[in-house]
């Protein structure tokens, strides 16, 4: 069929070229000019043509050739998920070199990279990263073979990168906390001050949660988007909290009360709970939380896009995504990888549900965002 679609645009394209210069009997220039416009055309269609086949071959499972190097960008690779990866690649065949880069700056090494890509595909990062890269026209659109297992909202509806690991972030709290809040604007409260801890904005927990509270004060004739209200409500969030000290163990803080509720991402949670042995509160809102996504993309330019391809849908497998689960304590995107699960997992993913956010807005305004915050709020 791709080659059918290939060949009749040729001969249309052809047929264009031969009707525009019947009937001119135009200058010679003219005949010229039309006939390489539509060569290059029909040459157009007939790369878009075989990118497509290629895509579609890996899709399906095709023949690509494995032992070509595949390089992988990620900010997920480090506590020994690096190693792994290449490892259990090897076993399948795959010869991957994974490259980790914290998130800020793989973001911005891929788009420094735009003329000259040095990878093939990225994993990891979040929502927010990826609509810059997104933006920046760095990611090829594309679809895994998984793609109508997962729940297509973590992920990009223009099919630019795909979900694959979800981090709800939350609030955990002490245990014997009483009367626990409900909500972040239970926190502004007197009776809070602070009680909770505020992970740094430079960092990617502290600055998606901030972006969840902003984005429930949208106005677009507001400063960067936000109403006077959701700046009120953030500036006095900010001032009521403790901001993280570099150094400082936060959770211990939490679980012998001095500061007894902390925000944290959902591995971090679960992870916590078993090294500490000790069961966190959570404070689920009702407007939900936001999930910090990691996803999958094609990086533009790659040479390799078919066994790029490849590699996603076996990384992004539900097989795989139970082991990648059950070694480094994910919550994976693929329901069959969560229906085996432990039982802490289930536990936790059955408390928390996810906020509705335009994660292009956030994109959009995020760096404005935490400037303000850092330089007005910050006391």
């Amino acid at each position: 069929m791709k080659n059918l679609k290939k060949f009749a645009a040729l001969g249309l394209s052809g047929a264009m070229v031969l009707s525009l210069a019947a009937c001119g009997s135009g200058t010679k220039n003219t005949t010229t000019d039309t006939t390489a416009a539509g060569t290059e055309a029909a040459a157009k269609t007939e790369a878009a043509g075989d990118t497509e086949a290629a895509a579609d071959t890996a899709a399906a499972g095709g023949n690509v050739d494995k032992s070509q190097k595949l390089i992988i960008y990620t900010n997920s690779g480090s506590n020994g998920r690096d190693a792994w990866l290449k490892e259990k690649a090897g076993t399948e065949g795959y010869n991957v070199e994974v490259v980790q880069i914290q998130g800020g700056d793989l973001a911005n090494r891929i788009i420094a990279e735009k003329n000259n890509p040095q990878a093939d595909l990225v994993f990891g990062l979040n929502s927010i990263e990826y609509e810059k890269l997104k933006a920046e026209n760095v990611l090829d659109q594309w679809e895994p073979s998984w793609a109508g297992d997962v729940d297509m909202t973590l992920g990009d509806k223009d099919g630019y990168y795909y979900p694959i690991v979800i981090q709800p972030l939350v609030n955990m709290m002490n245990a014997d906390l009483q009367n626990p809040p409900k909500d972040y604007t239970d926190l502004v409260n007197p009776e809070w001050k602070d009680k909770y801890t505020i992970l740094n904005f430079g960092g990617g927990t502290g600055k998606t949660i901030l972006a969840s509270l902003l984005v429930r004060y949208r106005d677009d004739s507001g400063e960067y988007g936000i109403s006077d209200e959701g700046w009120d409500f953030v500036k006095n969030w900010i001032q009521n909290g403790h901001m993280e000290v570099q150094g400082e163990d936060y959770v211990g803080n939490a679980i012998s009360g001095t500061v007894p509720i902390t925000e944290m991402w959902g591995s971090g949670v679960l992870q916590n709970q078993t090294e500490r042995d000790y069961k966190f509160q959570i404070m689920v809102p009702e407007v939900g939380v936001p999930y910090v996504t990691e996803q999958v993309a094609m990086i533009t330019g790659s040479k390799k896009r078919d066994l790029a391809v490849d590699f996603a849908n076996w990384f992004g497998s539900a097989e795989v995504q139970a082991e990648w689960m059950n070694q480094f304590g994910t919550i994976p995107c693929q329901p069959k990888a969560v229906e085996e699960a432990p039982a802490d997992i289930k536990e936790f993913m059955d408390q928390v549900h996810p906020q509705d956010m335009d994660w292009g807005f956030v994109a959009a305004n995020i760096d404005q965002w935490v400037e303000k915050c850092e330089l007005e709020f910050l006391q």
